[in-house]
């Protein structure tokens, strides 16, 4: 019997579109007085030469949140795409190591790549993305809502809206007058139920000094609190001053962050965010690694859409539940479709496709032009 030639798969050309995501409940607003009404997508395909295309998408959350922007996004993945030209998507850390050499840093502009490299891997392997991701843990996994900052009294009452819609988890952005925040925190707190989880996401707004009143001020409050200043020395000193339970987010960057921070025992939650550490391949060493040091997790993204969350939706399935705090479903939050076969949420939880790849296929009216190709 004569052994199947196995597909030698290359890379052929890399295109780009933007897509602009309106919000349902029109503004996002956290820390520092950023506000975003419609979201500055970029969605990304890359094909090969055996006929597989994978799709990726990158979105970050305004250029005031981390040190990326959505224009930065593609003029990145313009200066990139032609050093992957001829590379075999499927060998993944090599084209990661590949990606760093013809750019050092900038990870966000990589993961879109990244992710459609891990749809092409699926598609090519006919399994979904969180067989490869380590396997799939039950039939879902259960969701966060982030509530907007306004008033206390209108953040409250959009716990029991979110709760209607089956969320038990909720994240609150506070990070603005400590005053407003301590009441944010305790109108939000009176409206859960039992098995209800509330996390206080300061999304570095903090001084150091506001940060201690706010802590002391909820310490009878079941609160969780997030990234209360800019740097992680600064999260730290607060953390050593509450017995409430830390999460540390935009200072978990890498590995080595990790690292530092479970060995300084600074946080009992990361949030892990894809585009932050440079996409799926990445992604998951921090999140191996975060199960073998035994911090749990919430996994998400900066924001997204359809693709985006069906991303999300993999690398959450594949985590073992008891470090799975939380995921997000961005597609939840905006107006516009992208893509057909995208995770949807169901009762506050989402599953994965069980579709080889991402299980997803953009919607080619939802993209219309693009505006860069790369062969």
């Amino acid at each position: 019997m004569t052994a199947a030639v196995k597909p030698d798969p290359r890379i052929t050309s890399i295109t780009a579109w933007r897509v602009e995501l309106p919000l349902h409940e029109g503004s996002y607003k956290w820390s520092g007085g950023n506000q975003v009404t419609v979201f500055d997508s970029t969605v990304v395909a890359v094909e090969t030469n055996v006929g597989v295309t994978g799709y990726g998408e990158i979105c970050p959350l305004g250029p005031a949140y981390l040190p990326a922007y959505a224009a930065g996004a593609r003029a990145g993945i313009k200066e990139l795409a032609p050093a992957l030209i001829g590379q075999d998507p499927t060998g993944l850390m090599a084209l990661n190591l590949r990606m760093d050499q013809a750019m050092r840093g900038h990870p966000y502009v990589k993961s879109a790549l990244d992710m459609a490299c891990w749809d092409i891997l699926g598609k090519l392997a006919g399994l979904p993305v969180a067989q490869l991701l380590g396997g799939r843990y039950g039939e879902s996994f259960k969701l966060y809502r982030a509530i907007s900052q306004e008033g206390p009294k209108q953040m409250a009452n959009k716990v029991g809206d979110y709760r209607q819609e089956g969320y038990t988890k909720f994240q609150l952005k506070v990070g603005g007058d400590p005053d407003t925040d301590i009441e944010r925190i305790k109108a939000c707190a009176e409206k859960l139920k039992p098995g209800n989880v509330l996390v206080a996401d300061a999304n570095t707004g903090w001084l150091m000094h506001q940060a201690a009143r706010v802590v002391d001020a909820v310490k009878d409050v079941d609160v969780y609190i997030e990234q209360p200043c800019m740097s992680y020395e600064e999260c730290r000193a607060i953390r050593e001053r509450t017995a409430r339970p830390f999460i540390l987010d935009e200072v978990i960057d890498s590995q080595a962050m990790v690292l530092k921070a479970a060995q300084d025992r600074a946080a009992d939650v990361i949030n892990l965010k894809i585009s932050k550490v440079g996409g799926l391949t990445r992604a998951r060493q921090i999140r191996d690694l975060c199960v073998s040091l035994g911090l749990a997790m919430i996994v998400e993204d900066t924001w997204g859409g359809d693709i985006v969350t069906a991303a999300i939706a993999h690398l959450a399935h594949s985590t073992p539940p008891e470090f799975l705090f939380a995921a997000t479903d961005f597609n939840s939050y905006v107006t516009k479709p992208i893509a057909i076969g995208a995770p949807k949420r169901k009762d506050g939880q989402m599953a994965a496709s069980l579709a080889p790849g991402l299980g997803v296929t953009p919607l080619g009216d939802a993209l219309g032009e693009p505006v860069l190709k790369i062969a």
